[in-house]
């Protein structure tokens, strides 16, 4: 099988900490994943592994493997275009409750979608530690006050507006 050319040791990294929720040892999540202990120490220094392997490591953490389009992750912060639609559609996916970072993902670029996630774990009729954790998950470090801030200044989403409409949409939902 053709080998593919990211980094397995920092996806690994990524899942480590839900692998470790879930089972007691790395030999449990290999194991799990239908691997050997071995080739999971072996993974974790390499440059790259098959996608066939990531994938049965990422399912027994609790992950899933997505394509994302390069525009939603990478060099672009904020969205293009916000229109009225693409506003719509962030309010509805703030009533749903749904906290899957790969939906969210699918929605807009993480640092993004991370400052929208954290200002909803701020505001009243959220859950916080939920909307927190995906923040985190979304683009590490937004929720700190200085990241935040520069959401803020970056965002076209304004609080005094979009927080009424998300619990508007949230108590019709």
């Amino acid at each position: 099988m053709e080998k593919s050319t990211f980094y397995a040791s920092r996806l690994l990294e990524q899942m480590t900490p839900a692998a470790k929720a879930r089972f007691s040892t790395e030999a449990g999540w290999a194991e799990d994943a239908g691997l050997r202990k071995e080739t999971l120490s072996r993974l974790k220094k390499q440059r790259s592994c098959d996608l066939e392997t990531v994938g049965a490591l990422a399912k027994s953490a609790g992950y899933t493997l997505a394509l994302v389009p390069e525009d939603r992750v990478a060099g672009k912060h904020v969205p293009e275009k916000f229109t009225r639609s693409y506003e719509e559609g962030l309010l509805d996916l703030s009533a749903s409750g749904n906290v899957d970072p790969t939906t969210w993902l699918a929605h807009g670029p993480a640092f993004f979608m991370g400052g929208l996630a954290v200002m909803l774990g701020s505001a009243r009729g959220f859950e916080r530690e939920r909307y927190l954790r995906l923040a985190e998950t979304l683009h590490p470090g937004v929720s700190t006050p200085e990241v935040f801030n520069m959401w803020m200044d970056k965002s076209p989403v304004r609080p005094s507006r979009f927080l009424p409409m998300a619990r508007m949409h949230k108590n019709v939902a």
